[in-house]
């Protein structure tokens, strides 16, 4: 398929403030990074060599200009980008727990994410892709939602592969009943599926993992390739007749875990790229899988995911060292 953009995805383009200490006083110093999963996604790819597209909205404001310069200044095309002239951009806190998870509060009701209207959905930029990517945090409210559909319905109609991350914000939905609703409908439509292992116990109800992906496959006809990632137990690929297993790479250094899902993600994404989605063998598998968690594992010792990507040829030299 000779398009333009490998991957055109849709959805929020925020500022994350992450914890970066205190201040003489005590207080805890925020520091304002770009971010939000989609973007995350595509900048992985970008370092990856691939062509890619942003859709989305943010604040006519200062944060919404600096988000904007950011994503082009990764060589992601930000023509799909629209601005509200009534709604800030979206904001996230994200301090870190002393069990080392994260705690999420959002500026967000509403960001300017959710204001993106069907009729600002750039579809050429759909149509010229080779697949979309979308994430949940798009379903929860509207207008997106229905921006959403009808971007889907334009990726389907230009034979897109789809690819959905469900990438579970409990905060951000009215109830978790919608949120699996929604979810659910985000998985009748894609051919890959990214999830964790929270969500996917979560949404199946099998605390067994593996009983949970064959409760997808069985569910979802659609579905081609499913990785599960298990954070510091590695990642597990499936399709409907292969299983992989792969170990993560832990680090000393690690920071936080902001992005590794994003960068695991785009990292499969040009493993389907290069190979195709219908082509994927054992080995295949576990190559991708391998590289997607040296590269995860890169971005955990890294500040800011978005502006901080790994090369290709870091990821390669990271395994070198590693054996």
């Amino acid at each position: 398929m000779d398009r333009k953009y490998d991957v055109t995805a849709l959805g929020e383009l925020l500022i994350d403030f992450t914890d970066s200490g205190k201040s003489e006083q005590g207080n805890p110093l925020l520091e304002a990074n770009p971010g939000g999963a989609p973007c995350n996604v595509l900048s992985m790819l970008q370092r990856l060599g691939a062509s890619t597209a942003f859709i989305g909205k943010v604040g006519d404001d200062g944060f919404g200009h600096m988000l904007d310069e950011t994503i082009r200044q990764q060589g992601i095309d930000g023509s799909g980008l629209c601005f509200d002239y009534a709604v800030h951009t979206t904001l996230a806190l994200v301090l870190k727990k002393e069990n080392g998870d994260r705690d999420f509060s959002f500026y967000r009701n509403p960001g300017a994410d959710i204001m993106l209207h069907e009729e600002e959905v750039n579809t050429e930029l759909i149509e010229n892709s080779r697949i979309f990517h979308f994430g949940s945090l798009s379903l929860t409210d509207e207008p997106v939602r229905t921006a959403t559909h009808r971007a889907i319905a334009a990726a389907k109609n230009a034979e897109c592969l789809i690819s959905f991350d469900p990438n579970l914000r409990e905060p951000l939905w009215k109830s978790l009943d919608e949120a699996k609703q929604q979810i659910d409908w985000g998985m009748q439509q894609c051919d890959y599926l990214k999830i964790s292992d929270n969500e996917i116990v979560w949404f199946t109800g099998k605390q067994d993992y593996q009983e949970g992906i064959d409760f997808l496959f069985k569910t979802y006809p659609n579905l081609k390739l499913i990785t599960l990632s298990m954070g510091p137990d590695g990642s597990r690929a499936c399709t409907r007749t292969i299983r992989v297993d792969v170990p993560a790479y832990l680090q000393e250094g690690t920071i936080e875990t902001t992005g590794a899902g994003d960068t695991f993600c785009a990292c499969v994404l040009k493993m389907i790229l290069d190979h195709g989605i219908d082509n994927l063998d054992e080995n295949t598998l576990v190559q991708g899988l391998t590289f997607a968690n040296a590269a995860a594992s890169i971005v955990t010792t890294r500040k800011g995911a978005l502006r901080v990507m790994p090369t290709e040829a870091e990821v390669v030299q990271f395994l070198v060292e590693r054996g």
